[in-house]
């Protein structure tokens, strides 16, 4: 063995030593803003995604060791067809995936799958009025339907709304709380079609839950998503102290250097069918050393069980 290959296979080794292991009929679900994922400088993201950056993710992503994985802010699809070619170099492949290209031409939303894609709908061109003006969901949504295993198919939304960074074409939140009108339409034409779907919405909806984007999207009523809230896993299990709060584990995603704030924006949602099949005990967020190197945001996942 070369001392360069034991140099990348040793962290892989420590990572896949030290996670729970799981039963065979599980799989793991994550999600990733990648942070401007760019191999080419673009007109309004100048600098490409660094080399030490690149490797960040990678490590991220070998350590969570998804089988499915929504990717927010990926670049264009060279881009994304470089990490998906070095992911699998190093040992973690993805035969499937899906990149959606939407209005916004410099960052995209993507997924990569070990388990077929059995349909594709993704939504490129939704539209909505704002002050007497017409926009565009800038990223799209991609809606995927997974074969998990021959007798378990799921279906995927992932969606990365609208940034809390003003702009002046109108006020941002009331565009985030559009496009989010959009994707709960999607998910109610789901829920229509087939009640018991087995659903999954995840992404980057950059806003708090208590947010008016963030509770359009959860929904109410026999149709209200589950929110998985991952939680870091550094021993923190007391219960909330106020029954209206959830408990005082850490849940942050993202961090806004402008504002030195840390703030839960990423989601792993879930119909009830599919809530059935969640493992709570192994879903959480990824904490690494120097996870900041790689993206302002951290990655999540949640496990299922397909039985």
């Amino acid at each position: 063995m070369s001392n360069r290959f034991s140099l990348w296979f040793l962290p892989l080794l420590f990572v896949t030593l030290c996670s729970p292991a799981l039963a065979a009929d599980t799989f793991r679900i994550a999600t990733y803003n990648v942070e401007n994922y760019l191999d080419q400088p673009t007109e309004s993201r100048p600098r490409p995604k660094s080399t030490a950056a690149r490797a960040k993710i990678r490590e991220s992503i070998r350590a969570l060791n998804p089988d499915v994985l929504a990717l927010e802010e990926m670049g264009g699809l060279s881009a994304f067809m470089e990490l998906r070619t070095t992911l699998k170099t190093e040992g973690l492949d993805f035969p499937y995936w899906e990149w959606v290209s939407g209005e916004d031409t410099n960052i995209h939303v993507a997924v990569l799958s070990k388990f077929p894609i059995v349909a594709r709908r993704p939504h490129t061109n939704e539209m909505f009025l704002l002050d007497g003006r017409r926009f565009r969901v800038s990223r799209g949504f991609a809606e995927l339907s997974i074969r998990a295993a021959p007798d378990f198919t799921f279906t995927l939304v992932a969606a990365h709304l609208k940034s809390r960074r003003p702009v002046p074409e109108a006020n941002e939140a009331e565009q985030r709380l559009q496009e989010a009108k959009i994707l709960r339409g999607i998910v109610n034409r789901d829920f229509a079609a087939h009640p018991n779907v087995k659903l999954i919405v995840l992404g980057d909806f950059n806003d708090v839950k208590d947010s008016d984007s963030t509770k359009e999207i959860i929904g109410r009523g026999r149709f209200k998503l589950v929110d998985t809230r991952p939680a870091e896993r550094n021993g923190d299990n007391a219960p909330a102290e106020n029954a209206w709060f959830e408990p005082r584990d850490i849940t942050w995603t993202h961090y806004y250097g402008k504002e030195d704030t840390y703030s839960r924006i990423d989601y792993i949602l879930l119909s009830p069918a599919m809530a059935h099949a969640w493992d709570k005990h192994n879903t959480y967020v990824l904490t690494i050393p120097n996870w900041g190197v790689a993206s302002d945001h951290r990655p999540i996942v949640a496990t299922f069980d397909e039985r």
